[in-house]
This record gives C-alpha cells, sequence and structure tokens, in this order.
C-alpha cells in the first residue's frame, strides 16, 4: 500500500513539490513580511521556525484524506479485499507514504529555517527529539483527519473538514506567546496540542519560549489522541468497505 502510494507521486510530483513548498512560503512571509512576535524575548526567528514545524505537521493533510474517500467512493477497496490483507492495512499505507513526506518537508524546512538564521542549541540529541516529537504529532493529526475524512464520506466534503485545522493551527503559540495575548485566549492557545509541540521543539533547541515540562505533554497529547482515533479509524474502514 506505502509502495502504491509512492508510485502516486511519481505521477503527480507538482502536488509533492506544492506540499513541500506551501510551509516555506509560509515560513518566510512571517519571518520577513508579517513578523511581530508580541512577547518574544530574543531573536524572533529562533522563536518563529520551531513554531512553523509543527504549523506544517497540522497542515497539508487533505490529500491523504481525499485519497482515501475517492478509493472508498470509487470501489476500489473491492479489489483489495480479494486480497490476503488487514482492514487496516489500506490505511496504514497511506499513513506511511504521509509520513515520508512529512519528514522530507521537515527536512526542507530545517535547512531554510538554518539558511534565513536560526540556529539550534540543544545539540544533535535534541534536534532529533524534537523532530520526533513532530513527527508524533503529524501521526496524531493525520488518524484524526483519516477518521473525519470517512465521517464526511464524499471527496468534495473533505475540503470542509479540513477547515476545522486551521483553528487549531493559528490558535497557537506559532507566531506570538500567549502571555501577549487577551487572557481567554491566551489560555485557550496554551491548552493546544499544537502550542505544546511548538513549545516543546523551541526547548529541545535552546529557542527562546521553550519550557522543560512541554516536552512531556507534547508526547501525552498525541499518543492520546491516537489511543482514541486510530482504532475509530480502523473500525469506520473496515464497516465502509464491506
Amino acid at each position: 500500500m506505502t509502495r502504491r502510494e509512492l508510485a502516486h507521486w511519481a505521477r503527480q510530483p507538482v502536488r509533492v513539490v506544492v506540499g513541500l513548498v506551501f510551509p516555506v512560503m509560509l515560513l518566510v512571509m512571517f519571518g520577513y513580511l508579517v513578523g511581530g512576535g508580541r512577547g518574544v524575548r530574543g531573536e524572533y526567528v529562533d522563536y518563529l521556525v520551531p513554531g512553523m514545524l509543527a504549523l506544517t505537521m497540522a497542515f497539508g493533510l487533505e490529500a491523504t484524506m481525499i485519497a482515501v474517500t475517492r478509493d472508498l467512493d470509487k470501489g476500489v477497496i473491492d479489489r483489495f479485499r480479494s486480497m490476503p490483507m488487514a482492514n487496516g492495512a489500506v490505511l496504514v499505507g497511506r499513513s506511511a507514504a504521509d509520513m515520508l513526506q512529512s519528514a522530507l518537508s521537515l527536512a526542507v524546512m530545517i535547512a531554510v529555517g538554518h539558511a534565513i538564521g536560526w540556529r539550534t542549541h540543544g545539540g544533535v540529541a535534541g534536534l532529533l527529539a524534537a523532530v520526533g516529537l513532530l513527527l508524533l504529532f503529524r501521526f496524531a493529526m493525520l488518524w484524526i483527519g483519516i477518521h473525519l475524512a470517512m465521517v464526511a464520506g464524499k471527496p468534495e466534503m473533505v475540503q470542509a473538514v479540513q477547515i476545522l485545522v486551521w483553528p487549531v493551527g493559528f490558535l497557537s503559540n506559532a507566531f506570538a506567546t500567549p502571555d501577549s495575548m487577551p487572557g481567554w485566549l491566551g489560555t485557550a492557545v496554551a491548552w493546544n496540542p499544537l502550542s505544546h509541540t511548538a513549545t516543546a521543539v523551541r526547548d529541545l533547541a535552546g529557542a527562546p519560549g521553550g519550557e522543560p515540562g512541554h516536552v512531556w505533554a507534547a508526547a501525552v497529547w498525541p499518543l492520546a489522541l491516537l489511543t482514541v482515533f486510530f482504532p475509530l479509524a480502523v473500525r469506520r474502514f473496515a464497516r465502509l468497505s464491506r
């Protein structure tokens, strides 16, 4: 199933390139055009890049979501049912391909971050731990997206479901600290799982805004979400593919 998805990349290279370029455009836009960083102490780029890495892991889910609903809608799954495979193999293959692209996207973003002046002070181990937390967050968001895509049912409905990601992405501390926000908004931002991941990455990178306690929260939140949505997605897929 994963090889099948990678073969789609070769036939649709523009989609892959757009997925890699879009977060870079956001990073450059917020770093040089929008700027800001209210409440940030130290270099803003050191605060911004970890936030953008976390934000990148929350976006771009729609490609996998649409692919799952399209396979179900067009009856492709009926052919797979004749093969000796587990019910969740199609979904796991999709998610594995998505995770490969997410890892590539992280590599590109980290390279661009270094090009615009971001520096990590936590060593190689800290950077690898940060990448691990980012990919774990992506994996959790991916299975939430897969489940919601199957709830939506049709590829054309996925776009409406994808809009739900925007509040998660932008009601976070990716661009500014919660201390600089109104009390109620700062509280909501502080509880956002994406904020925990961004804060943990900042801590592991030795960047402004990092807090050690958030490393555990950045691991626990995605695992808790996976505990709920992974079995829900597999069960719903098994039900829809009968």
